[in-house]
């Protein structure tokens, strides 16, 4: 019998693996960095030949280091950075250019122009989303229009387009299986969510020929195999990372929450199994899909830069060497001493949805030092949750009572007693926070029964600890007013 799932958790940043026994327990893992490419200001690209060479290097290793062998493994589960964009060679499967990247924004001006033909109303009843360069619809569409023959090719059927799970199935099958799964086909601006599939009204739009598209499958359903670790593998579990970590969080009921603070920060509630819209500028999306039961849909808040900014301490200014230091630094303070750090590099996501928004850093005195900043910046991340969970307790139609939280920054204690006192609400931190393999690996070892189903998938699940707040409603109100008066300089700045 199988004793382990493999998942593949490919990341903005990093590519990792991870090897989970039936308890849910990691075994063994491996993670590498790849290159962050910045041709110009605003635009973010990635070497897609970089992400599967690295993905396939770490999920050797951790094999390896596992002491495994195929038979050991029961499956493979793959979860994504989501709307990055591939564009592929079905002959070859070589990209015909740098993979998008979610946080690129090139496309501003080709969504100000759709909003200005009055179709973003239409766009968001079908899709449950807005029309921002985050999405993957626009960045596609660039694509096919600035590398010479890209349309006409696409047209014939001779390329393939996928988010970076397609891309990852691709080449793990050998080019075999060109596929996506709900989750991530509901982040395209392409999909339906009333239906779960590619949309022709939408294809028009956005100028895409079907020809180049996956076909969507659910997120936990057996789509092909693999035999890049020995003997043939099920690849059986599929879905975009902020949706594994919340299946990894065993969020299955209405009303349940989760943070994930990774390179950004993003938030999703479970609103059963019916889309609901937003009226608060946050999105709806596909959350997963099982072999029995309906469909599971999500309110989601997404925050650009939050991890990141951590990063940005790290290299862009070096005021540490280790990601890890910035706590130490930071409780070198009390607080941040009325310094505010707005990290819209990227824009703003939810609820601003302002791409033209830019990096601010306010209420600097002669005494601020790098310990203000560090502080500043870790509260960031805290302020920008803040404002989706606010968009979200007016949205849902029960009060968010406890938010589980996951990721990296999800480490840093620091952080997440800001992050409770900010919001008001209990933080609770499982034991595994690395939730968004894990889900992967849930969804699949449902798929091949190495696991009963989601009731046993709950009863895994263990809070390491709990964060209450403790910060006065009066202090509360303080800070984010100050905080909103920060964003309000750093909007609209590269209008």
């Amino acid at each position: 019998m199988s004793k382990y799932v493999l998942a593949l958790d490919q990341g903005t940043t990093s590519s990792r693996a991870i090897v989970f026994d039936r308890r849910g327990a990691i075994v063994a893992s491996a993670q590498k960095e790849f290159r962050q490419i910045f041709p110009q200001p605003g635009w973010v690209e990635h070497d897609a030949g970089e992400i599967w060479s690295t993905q396939l290097e770490c999920a050797q290793s951790a094999v390896r280091q596992a002491g495994a062998g195929s038979a050991d493994i029961s499956a493979v589960g793959i979860t994504n950075q989501r709307e990055t964009v591939v564009l592929w060679d079905r002959a070859s499967g070589t990209p015909v250019a740098n993979a998008i990247v979610w946080q690129d924004r090139r496309t501003a001006d080709r969504c100000a122009e759709l909003k200005e033909r009055g179709l973003e109303q239409q766009v968001r009843a079908k899709t449950g989303l807005v029309l921002d360069p985050y999405f993957s619809a626009t960045k596609l569409g660039w694509l096919l229009d600035h590398v010479p023959g890209a349309r006409a090719r696409a047209e014939r059927g001779e390329l393939a387009f996928g988010t970076v799970d397609s891309w990852l199935i691709w080449n793990l099958t050998g080019g075999a299986r060109h596929v996506t799964d709900v989750s991530n086909a509901s982040r395209t601006l392409l999909l339906d969510l009333a239906t779960l599939d590619w949309d022709e009204d939408l294809l028009a739009i956005f100028g895409v020929p079907r020809a180049i598209l996956p076909r969507v499958t659910r997120s936990s359903e057996i789509v092909g195999t693999t035999a890049l670790f020995g003997d043939r593998i099920a690849i059986a579990g599929n879905a975009g990372d902020q949706q594994a970590a919340t299946f990894g969080q065993a969020c299955f009921t209405p009303g349940m929450a989760k943070n994930t603070y990774g390179t950004g920060a993003f938030m999703l509630l479970n609103v059963g199994s019916t889309p609901q819209p937003s009226a608060n500028r946050l999105l709806s999306t596909a959350g997963w899909t099982l072999a029995t039961g309906d469909p599971a849909y999500m309110l989601e808040g997404s925050v650009f830069v939050a991890g990141a900014v951590v990063q940005w301490l790290r290299d862009g200014l070096g005021l540490f060497a280790r990601s890890d230091d910035v706590e130490a630094l930071a409780r070198q303070v009390p607080d941040a001493g009325g310094v505010l750090l707005v990290p819209a590099f990227v824009g703003l996501g939810a609820p601003h949805w302002d791409p033209d928004a830019r990096g601010t850093i306010i209420g600097l005195t002669r005494g601020s030092t790098k310990a203000h900043v560090a502080r500043a910046a870790l509260e960031s991340i805290a302020f920008q949750s803040f404002d989706v969970l606010h968009a979200m307790q007016r949205d849902a139609a029960q009060p968010v009572t406890e938010l589980r939280v996951d990721g990296g920054a999800a480490r840093n204690d620091l952080l997440m007693q800001f992050q409770a006192d900010i919001m008001g609400v209990p933080v609770v931190r499982p034991v595994i926070t690395e939730t968004t393999a894990l889900g992967a690996a849930y969804l699949a070892g449902l798929a091949t029964g190495f696991w009963s189903g989601t009731d046993e998938i709950a009863s895994l699940w263990t809070a390491e600890r709990k964060f209450e707040p403790s910060m006065s409603s009066g202090r509360r109100d303080e800070l984010v007013g100050e905080w909103r008066r920060a964003v309000d300089r750093a909007r609209h700045w590269a209008a």
